[in-house]
């Protein structure tokens, strides 16, 4: 699969790496475009500018910092429809530093801001939950247990491409619902960061699967 990467930082090169790794082509647009060019070199694939590499991803992966987004979504065409038919992968959180309370709390999210400054593109919400040290181990398992990634989006056929994409990096995916519920997810990064800045175990916070309701009825 052809996948364009709008970004050349942290996320760009970890996700980008497990992808390279598994026959993907990739293209790396950046603002910097030697430091799009290094990662392209060290990937295995190409550079170009933000409207090649939207052009050129059958799936395109959005990995800039937030403020960046509607900048980077209109040099690569967005509006115009360059991302129209393609699968747009939204890692972006909005998050106040030192706060971990959402930006853009009470208003839409970022998947869905994303969503409309980028008219017909089938936008899927992913890999915004963990640092980007987490997504370059090979592979994320914890305990012998691959790592969940949630998936918010409304196109199944988009679901479908970013399925294979989370299994590239020896993870699991998990539908979390439409992107009405990308919100949802980038609130619970919020959250989970908080705790683990504060040194709590946010994993802990949760009951297994089967203690879900309580103890399982005896039998």
């Amino acid at each position: 699969m052809r996948i364009g990467i709008l970004g050349a930082g942290n996320m760009a090169s970890a996700l980008g790496t497990h992808w390279a790794r598994a026959g993907h082509e990739i293209m790396v647009s950046g603002r910097d475009p030697g430091k799009a060019a290094a990662l392209a070199d060290k990937l295995g694939g190409r550079s170009g500018t933000w409207a090649e590499a939207a052009g050129f991803g059958e799936a395109v992966l959005l990995a800039v910092r937030d403020d960046g987004v509607p900048q980077v979504l209109a040099a690569a065409g967005a509006a115009e429809g360059a991302l129209r038919g393609r699968v747009l992968i939204d890692c972006v959180n909005a998050v106040v530093p030192g706060a971990f309370t959402l930006k853009n709390a009470g208003g839409p999210s970022v998947a869905e801001r994303v969503a409309a400054a980028a008219p017909g593109a089938h936008v899927v919400k992913a890999f915004n939950l963990c640092h980007e040290d987490v997504w370059r181990m090979t592979p994320p398992v914890f305990d012998g247990v691959p790592l969940l990634v949630p998936l918010c989006g409304d196109d199944p056929g988009a679901l479908h491409v970013v399925r294979a994409l989370v299994a590239d990096l020896g993870c699991e995916p998990v539908d979390a619902g439409g992107l009405d519920r990308a919100g949802l997810l980038e609130a619970t990064m919020a959250f989970m960061v908080g705790l683990w800045v504060r040194g709590a175990d946010a994993q802990a916070v949760v009951p297994p699967l089967k203690y879900a309701f309580g103890a399982p009825a005896s039998r």
